[in-house]
């Protein structure tokens, strides 16, 4: 109950602070052009995202149960539609020694949640011309011409079909990630080439593992890998900047995403959450390596102007950013026919797009509209819902929770809106 008390006064003095400075947290005018100061995030009822205060106080329970039962230190939940955001809860603290509150500002390693916005940085290239999705890998990174294929028995053959971009998109290249596959002799090759390292840049660890065999041929499974890293030395080489650069340029700054990059300097760093379990990355020193597969760090509000451009059909305030018909491209489901499954999250449930997972908005119902977003490894996540028109910031930081993090965003908010 202390704990509750102190997480809803620290709510009222964000807000009150936000709203007395005219700027902060929430503007009472709507939208302004986004800048390091002024913030995107209007705020509303519970009801303008489907919900009821009794809906919310539910969420708060469940977020709060996690946080007694001492598996997160805090939590910061938002809930927003097209203009406004409908909910924005705020729970313990930034770590377990942390005694800050956690708040909209807080710097979360968002792992995973990179993806997604490589993966529109990708499309909005091929917008411009620099790139096309059935153009060869090996066109950008001469190393993948001559690839080959492990067989079941270890031995290795030349690969049959080309990578291509929409391969790294898609997870179909027949990479993988060796720290999740340790113990296989094709996960040994991978991390003894330094594939975890962030002492080497991602041109050179793509160059490495153009070396190594693919698990498969590219474009017949889909497998979680290393394919967003590639595709951010794709990139680099595609627009002649490194990916910090271009990701700022073409994201970062348009959004007035100025709280995510990849590496966070010494005047941010009591922002940064930390777990109680699992071990994290430290991005409080610059390395060679920005891994667009899972490198970004972020905050909930600056996630959000993220999560507002999507829900909006690739426009944010009056600045597009993609065409609303590409959006929708990445949005279509990319696991054929003639794709296996076998090592899909959800199995023969869902789908995936262009860098999105897809999944129904009634989990109940296979052929329910699709939601599309993707997850952290260490407890972030994101959806963006258009038949509802919401979507949903969830961050947390913990890795390898005993007896998992103990609270489903999706499934408590999904079951709040059905009841």
């Amino acid at each position: 109950m202390a704990r509750l008390q102190n997480h809803t006064n620290t709510r009222r003095l964000i807000l009150s602070v936000a709203l007395s400075l005219g700027l902060g947290l929430f503007s009472q005018a709507g939208f302004a052009k986004p800048d390091a100061n002024t913030s995107s995030l209007q705020l509303a009822t519970p009801e303008a995202v489907g919900l009821n205060s009794a809906d919310v106080q539910s969420l708060r329970d469940g977020i709060q149960a996690t946080i007694d039962a001492g598996k997160i230190p805090g939590a910061v939940l938002m809930i927003a539609n097209k203009r406004e955001v409908g909910v924005l809860e705020t729970f313990g603290t930034q770590g377990p020694e942390d005694s800050t509150p956690m708040s909209p500002e807080t710097l979360f390693r968002i792992y995973s949640m990179s993806k997604p916005i490589v993966s529109v940085a990708t499309l909005m290239l091929v917008e411009q011309g620099k790139l096309a999705l059935q153009d060869p890998v090996s066109d950008y990174i001469p190393e993948y011409a001559n690839l080959t294929v492990m067989n079941e028995d270890g031995s290795t053959q030349a690969a049959v079909n080309t990578m291509t971009i929409e391969h790294l998109l898609t997870h179909e290249s027949g990479l993988i990630y060796g720290v999740f596959d340790p113990d296989s002799e094709l996960g040994k090759m991978y991390l003894a080439a330094g594939s975890s390292s962030y002492a080497i840049t991602a041109l050179e660890m793509s160059k490495r593992l153009a070396a190594l065999p693919l698990r498969f041929e590219p474009g017949t499974k889909w497998h979680y890998s290393r394919s967003t890293d590639v595709l951010g030395a794709v990139l680099e080489v595609a627009a002649g900047k490194t990916l910090d650069v271009l990701l700022e340029e073409m994201i970062f700054q348009p959004l007035g995403m100025n709280d995510t990059s990849f590496y966070i300097p010494q005047s941010k760093a009591a922002r940064l959450a930390q777990p109680i379990y699992g071990n994290v990355t430290t991005p409080l020193v610059k390395e060679p390596m920005f891994s667009g597969g899972g490198g970004l760090n972020s905050t909930t509000e600056d996630y959000a102007r993220f999560g507002f451009m999507l829900i909006n059909g690739g426009e944010y305030m009056g600045t597009r950013l993609i065409e609303e018909e590409t959006l929708a491209l990445m949005r279509e489901p990319r696991i054929g026919d003639d794709v296996s499954r076998e090592y899909f999250f959800y199995r023969n449930f869902g789908d995936f797009g262009l860098g999105f997972g897809l999944l129904p908005s009634n989990m109940g119902n296979p052929d329910s509209p699709k939601t599309f977003g993707w997850d952290g490894a260490a407890g972030t996540s994101f959806w963006v819902d258009p038949g509802n028109e919401f979507f949903v910031v969830y961050m947390i930081q913990a890795r390898d929770v005993p007896g998992g993090n103990g609270f489903s965003a999706r499934t408590a908010i999904y079951q709040a809106i059905n009841d």
